[in-house]
């Protein structure tokens, strides 16, 4: 049965990504949204706050999938070069978005910091805004690239109000074996030869003196899912082993 595959990759804006300072917590949260919508997260990228490296990351990006979002780098700092990138990816200027900066301006500051959160109301031109409930600066999306900020708070606040136009569900099944990944091995091969729509990853574990492998399948038809979960568990009991912790998604 075909499948309508609709495809997403995240890029992750930071350099303080990238030294271990900061960890990402937003690409769980992203991947699992869009998954419910119907949108697989094909792909993610971690990248510096370096002006060619994004511009090229985005132009390569929003060629290969239906949707590309970034996190981080829209703030009020001298490193926070997004917006001016995305804008130099799509050939457009940078321009002040008069409702970001009304916002903006709902908060008073002193001269010298409201000059600096100003560079927050700059998206590029022709761009369209993503609201923000927190009440901070919007994100902007322009083409099927969406930008949000990197602060998980604000990102996730951002995200739902996204109208995603998804494909198939990807649903998911899992199983335990307690026995290595080797032993199993030849029996994975052959039953992902036999299901290629469906994506079956083998996940090994030593827990309590024991070594198993968790088996978590991945795919869009649930018939398809509930075969290849016998055909696992035939495998298993064909080893002399018992299947354990058998669970479905959708239950």
């Amino acid at each position: 049965m075909a499948t309508n595959t609709v495809t997403a990759c995240v890029l992750i804006i930071g350099n303080e990504i990238l030294s271990g300072r900061t960890q990402d917590v937003n690409l769980q949260y992203i991947a699992t949204h869009l998954g419910a919508k119907g949108v697989s997260v094909k792909e993610a990228r971690v990248i510096p706050d370096i002006h060619e490296v994004i511009v090229d990351a985005v132009n390569e990006c929003r060629s290969q999938y239906d949707y590309v979002l970034t996190t981080g780098g829209i703030g009020p700092t001298h490193d926070d070069i997004t917006a001016e990138c995305i804008a130099q990816a799509f050939e457009v200027p940078l321009v002040v978005n008069e409702t970001i900066a009304e916002r903006i301006r709902r908060r008073p500051a002193p001269d010298d910091v409201m000059r600096n959160r100003m560079l927050m109301a700059r998206i590029p031109e022709g761009a369209e805004l993503i609201d923000n409930i927190t009440g901070g600066p919007q994100g902007f999306s322009i083409g099927n690239v969406y930008v949000m900020a990197g602060i998980p708070a604000i990102a996730q606040a951002m995200l739902p109000t996204i109208e995603f136009v998804g494909g198939d569900v990807v649903e998911s099944c899992s199983v335990t074996a307690q026995m290595g990944e080797s032993d199993i091995a030849q029996d994975l091969r052959e039953i992902q030869d036999d299901f290629p729509a469906v994506d079956l990853g083998s996940y090994p574990f030593y827990r309590d003196g024991i070594y198993g492998t968790s088996l978590v399948m991945r795919g869009t038809s649930r018939a398809d899912l509930k075969s290849m979960m016998a055909r696992i568990k035939a495998a298993i009991e064909k080893r002399g082993s018992a299947p354990v912790d058998e669970a479905y998604d959708w239950d």
